[in-house]
């Protein structure tokens, strides 16, 4: 699945006309904006939801009617790729504090090549752990698990996290710190599984 990175999208050099012709109101702009940058907003939604495609879908149309509307703001003080970034992950945020419960977090559809010579036991246990790690990762609080989301599923700096969430690099920092303090309450007692996975 393709990663949003940050630095990728605003080195197009035609990125600049684009955005100017979309302030202008130039419906070609928009559809070059959109095909340009809608794989990614849907890989962000996509993470953060746990692979529910509706969902990732529904996201992406907001966050571009709401870029169609707010471009005029964006001023060129960062990468438009990170305003755009900051965008889709407010969007992400305001969809998990209106849902009651928060939908799992994660991808298990990926399969080790190995997994056909692995016994039924082995990946039914190995099924288990993931199941439990997503359960972990979809009861923490949005913000931390957009940390987390940004920092080992994005790969982001604590810098770029900081500018995308609109915090210092102290509050990632904090965020992770307690992230990382719950996964690991939540998941201690599947150390020794998972030790075990990493030296079969």
């Amino acid at each position: 699945m393709e990663q949003f990175v940050v630095t990728n999208a605003g080195a197009r050099p035609d990125a600049a006309g684009v955005i100017e012709g979309c302030r202008r109101g130039d419906r070609d702009a928009f559809r070059q904006l959109f095909e340009a940058h809608k794989d990614r907003v849907y890989s962000v939604a996509l993470y953060f939801f746990g692979g529910d495609e509706a969902t990732a879908s529904d996201i992406t149309q907001q966050v571009f009617l709401k870029l169609f509307t707010r471009v005029g703001q964006f001023r060129g003080d960062s990468e438009f790729s990170t305003w755009l970034y900051r965008l889709a992950t407010n969007t992400c945020l305001d969809e998990a504090r209106r849902r009651r419960r928060f939908l799992p977090f994660g991808d298990s559809t990926r399969r080790e090549t190995s997994a056909q010579r692995d016994s039924q036991e082995a990946s039914l246990a190995r099924d288990e752990t993931a199941h439990r790690v997503r359960e972990a990762l979809a009861e923490l609080r949005p913000k931390l698990r957009m940390a987390i989301l940004l920092k080992y599923f994005e790969e982001l700096s604590y810098e770029e996290i900081a500018e995308v969430l609109g915090c210092s690099k102290g509050t990632v920092a904090s965020r992770l710190n307690r992230a990382h303090k719950a996964l690991a309450h939540k998941l201690g007692h599947l150390r020794g599984a998972l030790l075990r996975d990493e030296t079969s």
